[in-house]
């Protein structure tokens, strides 16, 4: 065995090409397991350490992973030996095939092989590696006092070098890789012993911007070059393409594959971090990148189609292959930026500091830059509705509108490329989704001026009836804007300018595009913004009254042909109706929100309407419909009373029953005497 080490460290010392130090290192780790010597174990963990050949300048990570790597697996072999013992060989001359170490012998003497000839980090890959392969097999005779001094030796070499990084270039990537497969091995206490101030950039820096991660996200606009046109109406994104090649390249390094694992320890990082500036600069650095990201991705040919109509102009390869590892490489990278905002946030509320007024504005609206810039990686997926993006994106919202001046400026930052316009980019749409779904939180917190200006004006477009399926989502979004500027109390002025010209839009929008639960909540909305005591109402009173005649003129004109079901609710829970029962709906809905007055009038009105439906089923619902607003606690006392009154006494449950009466037919008492009678 003696002889096999001293040969093997000639080798080692005398190769002077680091493939062929490389050859090597399975021999080495064979023998590391093998050797009964601790000296020589010390020895030739030394050796593998200080060798420079194993480690080109600058520092590459695939190339430290192979030493990464040849630990682990000796670890793995000296496990095997001792619980499956091998049988020694009967000839002395033959080498024993087993080490007689102790574990916890053999593992002192590999670590004292981490001495001053080799600096620190290639400590901390030694280290790293002993504990991961002991975490792997979960074994349990390795003494609990010899692993807690394993992770305080990795923690102690990974800070030192963090804080001497700079003498050797890329260093800092073997200790992010370390740490990132590491952490969750060791203990709260380990955990909290390591430096984040001079973690927390280097691992931001590395994941998103270094050679080793994502490289600034500059790849994505490469592979427009490589989308070329296959036939007249579909275009192909070859799996040979160079651009391809490159994508797949980063998905195989160890940082991009541990992403999801990098981003908890970004954000575990972010949550502990002294140095409140630190967490700053991570927040604009994410920005940066997710900056580059959607701007990369607008100069891609990919962007230019919609994702339902990908079918229609991609070939399978592109649809089958390329595509699909691409989007999935952006979902992970966006999921992680999310990851990270929601330790920068939640940071932030429990902070002092950072919750000041210099602070607090200021990340809140990096973080909903980073959300727009990957809302398209998002909004595909469906991760808007993920409990983190939620977080991220209501937290940053309420920050922000606590500032008026700040959420002007970041509405007029990301407003639509032309206002009153739709454009005909599917990114540039998009965008204008994200700006209406985020500007609907902010009506409260802006003026009049900006709510008119810029909201109002980015919305109407879009509100208009257009028969486009693609702009079913931002048409909804559109309207949800509008009625938001109605409701805001500083927004009379805005309202009672632009009411009447929303409920034109409304009923010239159903039953296409709007369909009917779209259409009951609009009108409902607005009839409720009218409804006294509000402003909107002492400056329009007669708005409610006007909105409710419309559909009752629309009522008597419309068809009573079935609408086709909303694809938004399930087939099962829904019944056919009629654009006539759904306009009466509308009236059945207002009625809690009319003043007393208005409501005796409409009782009876409502009543009348409710028997020009001739179909059994919508006029079925329709009775139901008003009997739950009669009855089930919609109105207010004064108004449920004017209700009881008119049902049980005024014929009101004859008149929904049974229809009008003649006029010369009265309600009476029974046992009244009639007005005719000689008596």
């Amino acid at each position: 065995m003696d002889r096999s080490l001293a040969t093997l460290l000639r080798s080692l010392q005398t190769s002077e090409h680091p493939e062929e130090a490389f050859r090597l290192l399975p021999v080495a780790t064979n023998l590391l397991s093998k050797l009964s010597n601790p000296l020589n174990v010390t020895l030739l963990a030394s050796q593998v350490l200080s060798n420079d050949a194993l480690y080109p300048r600058p520092v590459e990570l695939s190339a430290s992973r192979r030493v990464f790597s040849l630990f682990y697996t000796a670890v793995l072999r000296l496990i095997e030996d001792k619980q499956n013992p091998p049988q020694t060989a009967l000839n002395p001359a033959v080498p024993p095939s087993h080490s007689d170490l102790s574990i916890s012998q053999w593992v002192k003497a590999v670590v004292k092989g981490a001495d001053d000839t080799s600096p620190r980090w290639r400590h901390s890959l030694m280290i790293g590696a002993l504990l991961l392969a002991f975490h792997s097999r979960q074994f349990e005779d390795l003494s609990w006092d010899l692993r807690q001094k394993l992770e305080a030796a990795l923690v102690i070499s990974s800070n030192l070098a963090l804080q001497q990084k700079d003498t050797e270039a890329n260093s800092e990537f073997v200790i992010v890789f370390v740490l990132n497969h590491t952490f969750p091995v060791l203990s709260e206490t380990h955990q909290s012993q390591i430096q984040y101030n001079f973690l927390l950039p280097t691992l931001v820096d590395t994941a998103l911007f270094s050679h080793e991660g994502l490289e600034h996200g500059y790849w994505l606009a490469s592979v427009d070059r490589d989308v070329r046109q296959s036939s007249e109406n579909t275009f192909n994104w070859s799996a040979a393409s160079p651009s391809f090649k490159k994508i797949t390249e980063i998905k195989s390094r160890p940082l991009v594959t541990g992403l999801g694992a990098l981003s908890r320890l970004l954000a575990h990082a972010i949550d502990h971090v002294h140095d409140r500036n630190l967490i700053i600069y991570t927040t604009n650095r994410i920005a940066e990148f997710s900056k580059n990201v959607v701007t990369s991705w607008r100069q891609n040919k990919l962007s230019e189609i919609e994702p339902g109509e990908e079918v229609q102009f991609l070939d399978q390869e592109t649809l089958g292959k390329t595509l699909p590892s691409l989007l999935q490489m952006l979902r992970d990278t966006m999921f992680a930026a999310v990851i990270a905002l929601r330790s920068v946030l939640g940071r932030l509320l429990c902070d002092n500091l950072l919750a000041s007024n210099n602070n607090a504005p200021a990340l809140a609206m990096q973080s909903l830059h980073i959300l727009r810039d990957t809302y398209f990686i998002a909004h595909r997926f469906g991760l808007t509705s993920s409990s983190q993006y939620t977080f991220v994106n209501f937290t940053a919202i309420d920050i922000l509108s606590q500032y008026q001046a700040q959420s002007v400026h970041f509405l007029e930052a990301t407003r639509p490329v032309e206002i009153g316009e739709i454009p005909a980019h599917p990114l540039d749409r998009l965008l204008d989704l994200f700006f209406l779904n985020t500007a609907e939180h902010f009506t409260l917190a802006i003026p009049p001026r900006i709510n008119q200006g810029l909201l109002f004006n980015a919305a109407a477009p879009y509100v208009n009836p257009q028969d486009d399926s693609r702009l079913g989502e931002i048409y909804e979004a559109a309207h949800s804007v509008m009625l938001a500027i109605f409701a805001a109390p500083q927004n009379t002025e805005v309202a009672t300018r632009n009411v009447p010209f929303y409920v034109q839009t409304l009923l010239q929008s159903f039953p296409r595009p709007l369909n009917s639960r779209q259409f009951r909540l609009a009108i409902k909305s607005i009839v409720r913004i009218a409804a006294p005591p509000s402003s909107v109402a002492l400056a329009m009173p007669l708005m409610q009254a006007i909105i409710l005649d419309l559909l009752r003129e629309r009522v008597e004109h419309a068809s009573e042909e079935f609408l086709p079901p909303d694809p938004n609710i399930p087939v099962e829970e829904t019944q056919p109706l009629s654009e006539k029962a759904v306009l009466l709906l509308c009236i059945i809905d207002c009625l809690s929100f009319l003043p007393i007055p208005l409501l005796e009038e409409w009782l009876p009105l409502t009543a009348d309407l409710l028997h020009r439906i001739q179909s059994p089923g919508p006029k079925q619902q329709c009775q139901q419909r008003l009997w739950e607003a009669l009855s089930n606690g919609e109105m207010d006392v004064d108004r449920a009373a004017v209700c009881v009154t008119w049902w049980t006494s005024r014929g009101g449950r004859e008149h929904v029953l049974l229809g009008s009466l003649p006029e010369e037919q009265e309600y009476a008492m029974s046992g009244a005497i009639a007005v005719d009678s000689k008596l």
